[in-house]
């Protein structure tokens, strides 16, 4: 709400020709610095301050000015999102803020009379118990905040979408917040904990090598795709050394591709490797590590696993017509091969124990562990016995790579097939 305001007004004041609803001569090519000038004019002028805050009630009452200014500023910021989206293979289904606004009377009107709205200095808040401060799902201006928008979302997501379980994933410190409004739609009996399963999971800080929040050299906020990039970058640049060195099986044509892979996957595991409530340090160099508890071993580890497979299937046993067949006893004599058989039947129980405490982090420590004793199992034994597979060991090798590939799946982690 606010920083639309404040962008709203600071564009009106750059190029004055959107009040006659010319935006030809808009350029925006840097979202992000026209943001923190837009800021620094917010913090330091009064009157700017002042006619900011106005346009987020004209924007919440549908001024038609506002809104075309609002629709460009969104559209720009689409293609921005668009190009992490991409890279991580998101795909978005878009229900922001201003998706909810419309409901937001309807939703006051109903609290109010059910007798939960109070008056107070003006505004119209809801006061929580154990809770000092209230919510307040209407300002004493007519503008709406973020408990006005948060409470019209929880009513849409059980009630329109007959949710069942709801999980909100934000910033650990608005924990109390969506605590508040959770207990605020039980009261207005929207749901109950016998039919429904409303969570929220708080994220700690990304932080510098220095412990401080991860910044630039310049003190600025790090992007997400320049992030991303480097990592890409990084990646490509040992890949081409490993070919150099006669250590890696990539096609110069693959080594892209193969870079992206692994760099993205990389980022992706070092975050949800941790667990979500915890700060953590970023490293360049712990991420795209090939040794320890990193993505960058695992998938190492997984195309190792891949690597036999081929070999196996070169000399004439084709694992996947193994599995067809049936029939193939699993021997497990050696250590290692119990271990690896005892690793694959914690499968389902971690899967349980994952959906139950809505904790990523265990998928990648049961991913760790697999590659752990996998790793173990095809060091320790021959699967290949004087260029004839041994057909026990094979299909090992392929349930391991199996359920590695299913934890990678569910972390969307594309792990390239060799490195």
């Amino acid at each position: 709400g606010t920083q639309f305001g404040m962008l709203i007004q600071y564009l009106l004041d750059s190029f004055p020709a959107i009040a006659e609803g010319n935006l030809d001569g808009v350029d925006i090519k840097d979202l992000t610095a026209f943001y923190k000038a837009a800021k620094v004019k917010f913090d330091e002028d009064e009157a700017f301050k002042k006619v900011a805050q106005h346009n987020v009630v004209k924007l919440q009452s549908g001024d038609a000015q506002c809104r075309t200014i609002w629709q460009l500023l969104c559209d720009i910021s689409r293609k921005e999102f668009e190009k992490v989206y991409k890279r991580l293979g998101v795909t978005v289904k878009e229900c922001g803020e201003s998706f909810y606004n419309a409901m937001i009377p309807g939703v006051i009107e109903e609290l109010t009379s059910l007798n939960m709205v109070v008056q107070d200095g003006g505004a119209k808040c809801i006061f929580v118990p154990n809770y000092r401060i209230p919510l307040m799902v209407q300002k004493s201006d007519g503008g709406f905040g973020y408990d006005s928008t948060d409470m019209a979302a929880i009513s849409y997501r059980l009630r329109e979408l007959k949710a069942g379980q709801v999980v909100y994933i934000t910033d650990f410190t608005q924990g109390d917040h969506f605590m508040m409004c959770f207990e605020a739609a039980k009261m207005a009996g929207w749901w109950n904990t016998t039919s429904h399963k409303v969570t929220h999971i708080g994220f700690g800080t990304v932080q510098g090598e220095d412990g401080k929040r991860f910044k630039t050299r310049s003190g600025d906020t790090v992007r997400l795709v320049d992030l991303l990039d480097e990592s890409v970058r990084r990646m490509e640049e040992s890949l081409i050394e490993r070919n150099k060195e006669g250590k890696g099986s990539i096609p110069d044509g693959e080594v892209r591709a193969t870079a992206e892979k692994i760099g993205y996957g990389a980022i992706k595991y070092f975050d949800l490797s941790r667990n979500p409530t915890s700060n953590y340090i970023f490293s360049y160099d712990a991420m795209l590590d090939t040794r320890g508890n990193t993505g960058v071993y695992l998938m190492f580890a997984k195309a190792r696993l891949g690597s036999i497979i081929n070999k196996a299937r070169d000399a004439g046993v084709d694992v996947t017509d193994l599995e067809k067949a049936g029939g193939q006893e699993i021997e497990l004599g050696h250590v290692t091969e119990r271990a690896l058989a005892i690793e694959v039947l914690k499968f389902p129980d971690v899967m349980e124990a994952v959906l139950e405490a809505l904790a990523p982090h265990k998928v990648c420590e049961y991913l760790y562990n697999m590659s752990l004793v996998a790793t173990s199992f095809v060091t320790e034994c021959r699967i290949m016995e004087n260029g004839v597979p041994n057909k026990s060991r094979l299909l090992l090798c392929s349930i391991a790579s199996n359920i590695m590939g299913a934890c990678f799946d569910l972390l969307a982690i594309e792990a390239p097939e060799r490195i």
